[in-house]
């Protein structure tokens, strides 16, 4: 690796230091859905994105207060020395995509039928921490 690279590596992993990101796979609610929630906590600090998800009627907002949790403790983990009340957590992203589909077939009249599609997502949140 010439010393340019080296350099340009080193300086992308002292910023990632800071970030801390978990994933849900195969989430069986639809990404339209997902999204929708999603979209209420995305920029938003931490704690008031825990708060925004707990008071929230919607299925989707507690696979993904569940999920924030997992970002937040991955954090703690990367930066031990640094405490969370001295940082500003805040959601940077929340990515949902399409996962797979399972097709179902429903009877319909006259030897008809429909598809049912029922989709699924996955997620993927980066918080990143933010220096007062």
């Amino acid at each position: 690796m010439g010393a340019r690279k080296r350099i340009k590596a080193d300086k992308r992993k002292e910023e990632n230091k800071l970030i801390a990101f978990a994933s849900l796979n195969n989430s069986p609610i639809a990404p339209r859905k997902m999204r929708l929630v999603a979209d209420l906590v995305r920029g938003v600090e931490v704690n008031k994105a825990l708060n925004i998800l707990q008071h929230n009627p919607k299925e989707a907002s507690k696979s993904l207060s569940t999920l924030l949790r997992s970002a937040i403790a991955n954090w703690e983990a990367k930066n031990e020395d640094k405490s969370l009340e001295d940082e500003e957590l805040i959601v940077k992203t929340i990515e949902v995509s399409q996962a797979g589909m399972l097709k179902r077939i429903q009877p319909r009249a006259q030897g008809r039928a429909n598809r049912i599609r029922k989709r699924s997502n996955h997620v993927r949140i980066v918080v990143d921490g933010v220096k007062n």
